[in-house]
Order: C-alpha cells, then sequence, then structure tokens
C-alpha cells in the first residue's frame, strides 16, 4: 500500500516522491499517470519524457540531480544572503536614527548581564576603578562548597585591593546572618575599612560602587542581572541604601547587642510581622534569609508562648498581644 501523498514545499522532495523515483530507477521508466500521486518528483527535474513516448518518464542518474539541486539550493542561499544584507544596511541606518550611539567615553545607561561568569566579570572590571565605596546588600550568605571557596576567594581579592586604594566598603545583612561565624571570620581576613549592619528585612542582593554604577538581579536564579549606569537611578538606590543602613544595627567591627522585649527575639518579632501579614513559612523562610526548617521551629515557640493551636489562632493573638507595638 503506498503513502499518502502530503504538502511540501516546492524545493522538497517528499516520501511518496522518493519512492517513484525509486522505482523509476529500478524499472527505467514510470508513466505519467502514475507520478499524478506525487507531482514533486516532476517539478524537480528527477524524471522526464522519452523521446519515443512523451507518456513514458524516464529517470535522471541520481549523481546529475542532485549536482543540479545542490546548484539550485546554492543560488537561493546567495539570494537570501543578498537579501539579507540589503535589510541590515536599510535597518541600520534607521536605527542609528532612532537610537544614536553613544558618544566618546559614553557608555550604555543599562545594560543586561547573561551568566554568572559575565556578571562576575563585570563587577570585577568596575571595582578596579573603584576609589571611594564599595556597598553590597546580602540576603543571604554565600555559596558552599567548592564554588562557594572559589567565589569567594576571588572577591576576597576584589574587595582588599579596593580597601588597598582606600576605599569603604559597607554591607547589609538580615539579622539571621549575625549568626554565621563564616561572615565575621571574612571580615577578620579583610585589612581596612569594613562595615557591616542588620535589619529584620533587606532588599534583594546589590552592589554599587563609587555611586556611579549598580548590579541588581534580573532574575530568579542568579544568572541574569543589570548593570546600571543611569545617574538618577544609581542615586535613588545609594539613598535607600542610606536610609536602611542608619536603621540597621551594627555587626561588625562593633556588634550592638539585640535587645529583647518581654522574651520575643528581634527575629521572632520580625516573623510576627510576617505571619500577621499572611505569608507563608517558605516567604517568611526567604524575606529573613533562614532556612525554612528553621523559620518552622521559631514559628512554633510563636504559637507556644501565645497558647495558639492553628495557624490563624496565632495571627489573631499576635495582634492582640502587642507584640509588634514593642518594636515601633
Amino acid at each position: 500500500m503506498s503513502r499518502p501523498h502530503c504538502e511540501h514545499g516546492k524545493d522538497d522532495l517528499c516520501a511518496v516522491g522518493t519512492d517513484l523515483y525509486e522505482q523509476a530507477l529500478r524499472q527505467g521508466r514510470l508513466s505519467s499517470e502514475d507520478t499524478r500521486v506525487a507531482p514533486c518528483i516532476v517539478d524537480l527535474g528527477l524524471l522526464y519524457p522519452a523521446l519515443d513516448d512523451p507518456t513514458r518518464l524516464e529517470p535522471v542518474a541520481p549523481v546529475v540531480a542532485l549536482h543540479r539541486l545542490l546548484r539550485s539550493s546554492e543560488e537561493r542561499i546567495a539570494s537570501e544572503r543578498q537579501r539579507e544584507a540589503q535589510l541590515a544596511e536599510t535597518f541600520g541606518s534607521l536605527m542609528r536614527i532612532a537610537d544614536p550611539p553613544p558618544t566618546a567615553g559614553e557608555t550604555s545607561t543599562i545594560q543586561l548581564l547573561t551568566g554568572t561568569e559575565r556578571i562576575n566579570r563585570a563587577i570585577t572590571d568596575a571595582m578596579a576603578d573603584a576609589s571611594e565605596e564599595l556597598i553590597t546588600v546580602q540576603p543571604r550568605a554565600g555559596l558552599t562548597g567548592e564554588r562557594g571557596q572559589a567565589a569567594d576567594a576571588a572577591s576576597l581579592g576584589r574587595d582588599q585591593a579596593a580597601l588597598d586604594r582606600g576605599c569603604r566598603i559597607r554591607t547589609l545583612y538580615p539579622h539571621t546572618m549575625r549568626h554565621f561565624p563564616m561572615i565575621t571570620a571574612r571580615c577578620e581576613r579583610l585589612k581596612g575599612d569594613v562595615q557591616i549592619r542588620t535589619l529584620d528585612e533587606v532588599p534583594d542582593r546589590m552592589v554599587l560602587i563609587d555611586r556611579t554604577v549598580a548590579f541588581v538581579p534580573a532574575g530568579e536564579d542568579g544568572r541574569l542581572a543589570l548593570e546600571i549606569r543611569h545617574p538618577a537611578i544609581v542615586d535613588h538606590l545609594a539613598v535607600t541604601f542610606d536610609r536602611l543602613w542608619r536603621l540597621a544595627t551594627p555587626m561588625y567591627p562593633e556588634a550592638a547587642p539585640q535587645p529583647s522585649r518581654n522574651g520575643i527575639t528581634p527575629r521572632q518579632h520580625a516573623i510576627a510581622a510576617l505571619l500577621v501579614e499572611g505569608h507563608t513559612d517558605a516567604v517568611i523562610a526567604d524575606r529573613l534569609g533562614m532556612n525554612i526548617r528553621t523559620a518552622r521551629v521559631h514559628i512554633a515557640k510563636l504559637a507556644a508562648m501565645l497558647g495558639s493551636r492553628s495557624r490563624a489562632q496565632l495571627g489573631y493573638l499576635i495582634g492582640r498581644s502587642g507584640i509588634l507595638d514593642q518594636g515601633r
């Protein structure tokens, strides 16, 4: 049973046509009636009428047919390339009108960086020219394992070079990071003006260099980032950081104690506020830079302290207890 013919491009040979061409090569001929099911083999010049009988079609030798089809394909490709060049030339001039290139010494104000290697390279290049201050926001601890050690070693050398040029480094962490010895240990390896403060919550990761260039995430997996050199945006980020910095609790080089109010720690106070807002355990953990298991331990302690038997009741009891008023 022969296969049904299907529509395809005019320069393609379908399966039905291939079968008929093979049959013609074996038999030496086909009738014009046979080719009606696959007219493509005639259109492609794979068969030609016999001199003594126009209704009988004889096959072209495969090597000749292949050479002819390849030459046709090459001509088509050359035509497409010429068309591409013409379009590029036409639209190139139009794009220069719509978006003129930067003048000498000027760079694009916002760029999308793809891949962790390119992001880190861009930060390293920007920091090579730093002479005043490096500002960072770190919502969570760095990577662990070999990858984390390599990244830490690279950033450590980069930071020390900036400090050696007289720069200051200020970093904001969430309060949960105060209990990570690795953070203090890293600071102690650096020689220079390094300061760390903490808050209940901090914004997403940010690197700001000399208040002229900022790097912020453009995706959740850390593989996309924006390099921002627009003065108004960079200034906005710097002012926002300064305001958060004044509200934050010193951690390094001198750690200020976090006062506990009526047995409620600052960490539990932050969790209570997010619970009242209706956030899930996963969101609370992410916002406060802790793992979900730790978040649930603190939620359980709050529930036990207030005598709550359900999540809904816990939010009600927190609001009624005045816990949140103590942080104001």
